[in-house]
């Protein structure tokens, strides 16, 4: 195993200097093999300067935020910066239709005023260790999979423990290269984590759902948050005790802006690619897993608008749900045209051939590996479809979800080890959680929600796997229609009504708590869950075992077929690097974008009868006056956003964009859409992150909002 990780290791003794726009390296290895190209590139700084553990570097300064984006730390008082879709969820929470921060935006103007958000969650990276030795002590390559996997299970724990495993030090042991090496990552964590301020939307989120993916864009993505700590400078629990955190290093602000050509890097946590799968496996995301996930998903979206066009309250109950949906729908449709576009799968299957030749030629342990992964997916194809029907059909219900989790307040009441004094506890956390549930809830919406999803769960194709009971019960009960299932359901639930479920927990002793049992919705789901954890999941858990055996093999393979090649890991929403240039990109004969945007494209595209181009008038003002103070660029026009070749996926949003100094440039937040593929297949031609010019993000922050105090908080650099 740690001849595969030399190799890795070793490439740079026949790797020539050819920008490699392609990429997600690893922070820690960055001086054996990126450092000599980054510079050779433009970069002016070291490895050391981005990433040390022996003293304050840029790595400080990257946060994870929310578990699921990226920010960065601009100020000695634990100032962060990240997207307003990444800020979008705490924002929609504290929001109303008496305070609607989402429509008009937030500004503390005191550090009194900035708002805790329970639950948010926010690390720092503080280590990287290659454990790759202790994971796999004791595993042999005869060893069956499931062993293999409770083997290192346990020497994961046992690392953790050794670590101090807590609940402010977060200790992670991730696999890179399919299981070929474990690295060990610490993390500072903080729970108390503030809203500071936000756009309004028509400015964080101006463009909507239309522009996402999109280029040219116009979107000001960002919001602004900040860390709390104890007296000690130490992450803690949501208190009035707590300060603002001094971090180990801020991010210093450039406002000299880019140019096209110019260095840049992106540092953040990206979530999940996927670019070492076999072509079968590309083949059936794109051609059979995704076209049922975005016919799905249109349905939705179209549900969901429809009340938000006619309702400001469901707007507002609404508008992260509708953004979270119509995200991946949309990046499933530029992902399909991408991989068709770059003949991936057909480059694919050249690429295995010539594996295939070298691997049987030489007698290696990867030859059957892949041949076996084409078999396997094809088997698999029933039981993953199982999958993303549950999830896309019930799971991603509201209420189908929320109905569920009262299964364990059920077995609860029946626990005689749960006291009446906890029990009574229970109850009060039950209440609390349906009057956050109900908050962003609507009756008629649901409804058909739940009857649109269901429709399209009966019409699973698969005949050779056992299904749902509800489908012999729609079938013989209500002659094959959905319909009147539905109408069953939200006529008698009791979860279909706020006041009568609130009026039942709060009377509801042990013994009658268990009536819930009875509710058809409840049925539904616990029946709908169960068929997946017993019926689905165990037999898909049997396949991914397999697989993962076989892609481990096959990815080592890979690496010693590649040999004196750069070869960055799949991202596993761990900390990582990418860099490339800015530049513009030719999505298609004839047609040329340019690598900026400015503010007069937001007054071009202005609409007063379409919510996502409404301008603010105060914006309006400042664009007439021309008063962009000193964030201007030098041909004196307000720079919005620009783009580069930096290879990001989902989680990179927030995560910084850098100039070869290492100071901040932007905030990355999107893709564009010809680049969709890149999370199975990269094209250097057409892949392109989208950043927010920090210029425009402190000139929004600066001359619209006037919150001055934050402008005073960063250090600039000429």
């Amino acid at each position: 195993m740690k001849n595969i990780i030399l190799i890795v290791l070793m490439i740079l003794s026949t790797y020539f200097h050819v920008f490699a726009k392609e990429g997600m390296w690893i922070p820690m290895f960055l001086q054996q093999l990126n450092s000599e190209d980054m510079q050779a590139n433009g970069m002016k700084i070291s490895a050391e300067d981005i990433y040390s553990i022996n003293h304050s570097s840029l790595k400080d300064a990257i946060v994870h935020f929310g578990g699921g984006c990226t920010a960065e730390i601009v100020s000695n008082k634990g100032l962060v910066l990240t997207n307003h879709h990444c800020g979008y969820s705490s924002i929609q929470k504290h929001s109303s239709v008496e305070h609607d921060y989402l429509t008009d935006g937030f500004w503390s103007k005191t550090m009194a005023e900035e708002l805790t958000n329970p639950g948010l969650t926010a690390k720092i990276l503080t280590n990287m260790q290659d454990v790759t030795d202790e994971v796999l002590d004791g595993v042999s390559v005869s060893m069956n999979e499931q062993d293999r996997e409770a083997i290192i299970a346990l020497n994961i724990e046992s690392i953790k423990k050794n670590h101090d495993d807590s609940k402010f030090h977060k200790v992670d042991v991730k696999a890179f290269y399919y299981g070929n090496q474990y690295i060990m990552m610490e993390y500072m964590v903080f729970h108390d984590v503030r809203l500071v301020g936000a756009p309004p939307s028509n400015i964080g989120k101006f463009g909507g759902d239309t522009d996402n993916w999109m280029w040219p864009r116009h979107t000001g993505d960002f919001s602004v948050f900040r860390l709390y700590a104890n007296s000690n400078n130490e992450p803690a629990d949501i208190s009035n005790d707590n300060i603002p955190y001094q971090p180990r290093q801020a991010l210093k602000i450039s406002l000299k802006g880019v140019e096209e050509g110019d260095f840049t890097f992106i540092f953040g946590y990206p979530g999940r690619t996927q670019e070492y799968i076999p072509a079968s496996q590309v083949k059936y995301i794109t051609e059979v897993q995704n076209p049922f996930k975005i016919n799905l998903r249109r349905q939705k979206l179209d549900i969901m608008k429809a009340g938000m066009d006619t309702d400001k309250n469901i707007r507002i109950q609404y508008s992260s749900k509708y953004a979270g949906v119509a995200n991946g729908w949309k990046k499933w449709i530029g992902e399909n045209k991408g991989i068709a576009r770059n003949n991936a799968i057909n480059k694919k299957k050249d690429f295995e051939n010539k594996f295939l030749f070298w691997a049987v030629e030489n007698d290696e342990p990867s030859k059957d590996a892949l041949p076996q992964q084409d078999t396997l997916i094809m088997q698999m194809e029933p039981y993953n479809m199982a999958y993303t029907y549950f999830v896309e059909a019930a799971y991603y219900h509201d209420l189908t979800r929320f109905s569920h989790g009262f299964n364990n307040l059920i077995e609860a009441s029946k626990d005689e080890n749960i006291s009446d004094e906890e029990f009574k506890k229970r109850i009060e956390d039950t209440k609390k959680g349906i009057a956050s549930f109900y908050k962003d809830y609507n009756k008629d919406i649901d409804k058909n929600l739940f009857t649109t999803s269901l429709k399209a769960y009966y019409t699973f194709p698969y005949k050779n796997i056992k299904l749902p009971e509800f489908f012999s019960l729609i079938s013989k009960k209500y002659k094959n229609s959905v319909e009147k299932y539905a109408d069953m359901i939200y006529k008698k639930s009791i979860f279909t009504n706020q006041q009568n479920l609130i009026n039942f927990i709060t009377k509801a002793s042990r013994t009658k708590i268990k009536k819930l049992e009875k509710d058809p919705l409840l049925i539904y789901s616990t029946g709908v869950f169960n068929y997946f954890f017993n019926e689905i999941r165990p037999e898909l858990n049997k396949f991914q075992l397999v697989k993962d055996s076989l892609q481990r093999v096959y990815m080592a393979g890979i690496i010693k077929f590649r040999v004196g090649e750069k070869i960055y890991p799949d991202a596993n929403s761990t900390l990582r690097i990418a860099y490339g240039k800015v530049e513009g990109f030719e999505p298609r004969d004839g047609i040329e974008y340019t690598y900026f945007t400015t503010l007069k494209g937001i007054m071009a595209k202005e609409n007063p009868d379409i919510y996502d181009y409404v301008v603010e008038p105060k914006l309006k003002n400042l664009y007439i006056n021309k008063d962009y103070g000193q964030y201007a660029d030098k041909d004196g026009s307000m720079h919005v956003c620009f783009i580069g070749s930096n290879h990001t996926t989902g989680g990179n949003s927030g995560s910084p964009a850098l100039d070869a100094n290492g100071n901040l440039i932007g905030i990355n937040f999107d893709r564009n859409w010809e680049g969709t593929m890149s999370d199975l297949n990269y094209d250097p031609s057409q892949c392109r992150n989208i950043m927010l010019d920090i210029r425009y993000c402190l000139f929004i922050i600066d001359k619209f909002a006037e919150d001055h105090r934050l402008i005073e908080e960063m250090q600039f650099v000429n």
